[in-house]
């Protein structure tokens, strides 16, 4: 049985401040933009990596959700403290500094982690947190 994964769901709470970050400062390429109403539902991958995609999702189009849940969603989506997603480079350092160039907002620089690997954490637009190893 051969299982890879396919798709990951990050919640947007900004979908052009989204697009902008994933397209513009990670370089990926947007695969899907589709609205619905004043919604947006934006898949975006590694160019290289057609079968791995990040889709940015409203956090509380889920169904059944009460108003009590959809805001509690919003929240948790505001603090930028429960969603997020781990990615890996070549250049760690060289990423790192185009980053900052792009003024995306730091939570932890370069760093070799006492578990072996070397990372550095940025959040996107809704605050996810975004975790970058070195290959």
């Amino acid at each position: 049985m051969d299982i890879t994964i396919h798709s990951s769901f990050l919640p947007h709470t900004d979908p052009d401040a989204s697009l902008a970050f994933y397209r513009d400062v990670l370089d990926f390429e947007v695969r899907l933009d589709v609205g619905y109403g004043d919604l947006r539902w934006i898949t975006v991958g590694p160019a290289d990596q057609p079968s791995t995609a990040i889709v940015l999702v409203p956090p509380t189009v889920a169904p059944g959700l009460t108003d009590e849940e959809k805001a509690m969603l919003q929240e948790l989506v505001a603090k930028g403290t429960y969603f997020g997603v781990n990615l890996a480079t070549d250049d760690l350092d060289a990423l790192f500094e185009r980053l900052v160039a792009r003024d995306v907002e730091v939570v932890q620089e370069p760093k070799d982690q006492d578990y072996g690997l070397r990372d550095c954490a940025v959040r996107d637009p809704a605050g996810n947190l975004i975790r970058i190893q070195q290959r």
